[in-house]
C-alpha cells in the first residue's frame, strides 16, 4: 500500500480496504460452514512451554509482561515455561483446546478458526507481526481415516477459487514419502533431512547439499538423491513413477507414494488445475506425519505461502490418548495485503450505507428517522442526516461518504429518492422502494 503505517507491521485497513478484508473473511466461513465446520476461538494468550512444546521455531515469540512488574526481567520470564506469550499459529492453541475439551466434543471434530496471531517476523509486504490466520482442521480420537486428508485439500481449493485472487496452486507432498526415501538410501536423521529440504527455495540445491553432507553425515551420492526426490513435481499421479525410477524400496515409502497418489488424484478431478505434486516440500516444523500443502498465487510465488499445514498424527494427546489431525490455514492478511496492492479486486463502495435521508428542517428530523427504520426494516442500509442544511450539502456530504443515494420528503409527506450518480430522482415510498440488487449491500468487484 501507498501509506505508511505509523507502526511497523501492524496493519491497519482504511474502510473501503476493510470491506475488502471482511468479504474474503465472510467467503471463507460460507464455505468452510457448507463443508460441516463449526467455528471455535481460543485465547490469545499461552504459556511458552505450551507454545514451544514440538520444538523451537525460526519467530520470535512475543511475551507479556505487566509495565510495573517489579523484578522486570523479562530475559528470565521468556525461560520460564509458565510464563505467558501471545500465540504465533492457530496450530498449537487448538491442540491445547482439544485436550482440555475432549469430553465436551464430538469426534472427528471439524473446526475453523479465524483469529490474530503475532510473530516477530521483519516486517514486509506478506510479512507482518500482527496478522490474521483462518484455519481448518478436523480431529479424530485415536484414529483418523485418511479420506479427510482429501477432504481438506478439496475444501480449501473451493475456498480459495471463492476468493478474487490470482490463479494459485496447492503444492503437495507427503513425510511419509520423503521419510520412507530418506530411510531407504541411509539416511538415519529424517528429521534433520526435511529441515534442510526446507530450506531449498532459499538456498538452493548446492547449499543444500553442503548442509545434507557436513552437518548430517550424508554421502555426495546421498545428497544427490534426496534433492533428485525433490526435484519432482507433476500435475498428475505421474510422480508415483519417477520416484520409483529412482530405484529406492521403503515401507514407508510405498505408505506416503500411495497416500499423496490419492490427494492429487482426488483434486485433479475435481479441482483441476489448482494442484501440483511437489516432492521438495517439506514443512520445518516436526509435528507434520503425512500430507503436507504450501499454496501459492501464480505469478506471485514471491509472496511466499499463502496456505499452508498439513497431517499430524500426535500434536495433541493425553496421556495414552492420541487425537490425530488434518488442516490447513491460510494467511488471511497476506492475502488481502496482495489483493489491495495489486487492485486484484476493491469494494464498490467505502460504507455499507445504501441511502441518506436528508433533512427539510430540523423539526424533520424524527419522521426521517421514521422512513429510515422502515428502510432498514427490509434490509437496506440508511443514515439520517445530522442538520438540515441545502440539499447541495446534504447531497454532497452523501458523495464524500460514498452513499449512493439520498431520501427527500416533502411537508406534505412525498418521498422521492435521488441517485447521486447518474442525477436521476423518482417517486418512492418507504415501505416498497428497493435499490437496485447491486446497490443493497458493498459488492467486492475484480480489478
Amino acid at each position: 500500500m501507498a501509506r505508511t503505517a505509523s507502526l511497523s507491521g501492524f496493519p491497519e485497513w482504511l474502510p473501503e480496504e476493510r470491506l475488502v478484508e471482511q468479504h474474503v473473511l465472510d467467503t471463507l466461513r460460507r464455505v468452510f460452514e457448507l463443508h460441516g465446520f463449526g467455528s471455535i476461538e481460543t485465547r490469545a494468550v499461552e504459556t511458552v512451554g505450551q507454545l514451544l512444546r514440538k520444538g523451537e521455531i525460526d519467530k520470535e515469540v512475543y511475551g507479556l509482561s505487566r509495565l510495573q512488574d517489579d523484578e522486570g526481567n523479562a530475559a528470565a520470564a521468556s525461560q520460564d515455561p509458565n510464563a505467558l506469550a501471545l500465540h504465533f499459529d492457530l496450530t498449537v492453541p487448538f491442540a491445547r483446546y482439544v485436550v482440555e475439551n475432549a469430553g465436551y466434543l464430538a469426534f472427528p471434530f471439524r473446526r475453523y478458526q479465524i483469529q490474530k496471531v503475532w510473530r516477530g517476523e521483519r516486517p514486509q509486504e506478506g510479512r507482518a507481526r500482527e496478522f490474521t490466520q483462518a484455519d481448518i482442521d478436523v480431529v479424530g480420537d485415536g484414529e483418523l481415516p485418511f479420506r479427510y486428508d482429501v477432504e481438506i485439500a478439496l475444501v480449501i481449493a473451493e475456498a480459495l477459487s471463492a476468493l478474487p485472487i490470482p490463479e494459485f496452486k496447492l503444492r503437495i507432498n507427503n513425510r511419509k514419502l520423503a521419510e520412507g526415501f530418506y530411510r531407504g538410501i541411509g539416511l538415519v536423521d529424517t528429521a534433520g533431512v526435511l529441515r534442510s529440504i526446507d530450506k531449498l527455495e532459499k538456498i538452493g540445491a548446492a547449499r543444500v547439499s553442503e548442509l545434507l553432507q557436513s552437518e548430517l553425515g550424508a554421502t555426495p551420492e546421498q545428497a544427490e538423491l534426496a534433492l533428485k526426490l525433490a526435484g519432482i513435481r507433476t500435475e498428475d499421479t505421474a510422480f508415483v513413477e519417477q520416484v520409483r525410477a529412482l530405484g529406492v524400496t521403503d515401507p514407508l515409502l510405498e505408505e506416503g507414494l500411495s497416500e499423496l497418489e490419492q490427494v492429487i488424484h482426488a483434486v485433479v478431478q475435481r479441482a483441476p488445475g489448482k494442484v501440483v505434486a511437489d516432492l521438495s516440500i517439506a514443512r520445518g516444523l516436526d509435528y507434520y506425519t503425512g500430507t503436507v500443502v504450501e499454496t501459492v498465487l501464480v505469478g506471485h510465488e514471491q509472496l511466499g505461502s499463502i496456505c499452508s499445514g498439513g497431517r499430524y498424527d500426535a500434536l495433541a494427546s493425553k496421556g495414552s490418548r492420541k487425537f490425530p489431525g488434518v488442516g490447513l490455514s491460510i494467511g488471511v492478511t497476506r492475502l488481502v495485503s496482495r489483493i489491495l496492492s495489486q487492485d486484484f479486486a476493491k469494494a464498490s463502495r467505502s460504507v455499507p450505507t445504501a441511502v441518506l435521508v436528508a433533512l427539510s428542517n430540523d423539526d424533520s428530523w424524527s419522521a426521517a428517522q421514521d422512513v429510515a427504520a422502515q428502510l432498514r426494516g427490509r434490509g437496506i442500509s440508511t443514515e439520517v442526516a445530522a442538520k438540515a442544511e441545502k440539499f447541495g450539502k446534504q447531497i454532497k456530504f452523501a458523495d464524500r461518504r460514498g452513499i449512493p443515494f439520498v431520501w427527500f420528503t416533502d411537508d406534505d409527506g412525498k418521498h422521492q429518492v435521488k441517485d447521486i450518480r447518474s442525477g436521476e430522482q423518482t417517486d418512492a415510498e418507504p415501505a416498497t422502494w428497493m435499490p437496485p440488487s447491486e446497490d443493497l449491500a458493498v459488492q467486492v468487484v475484480t480489478g
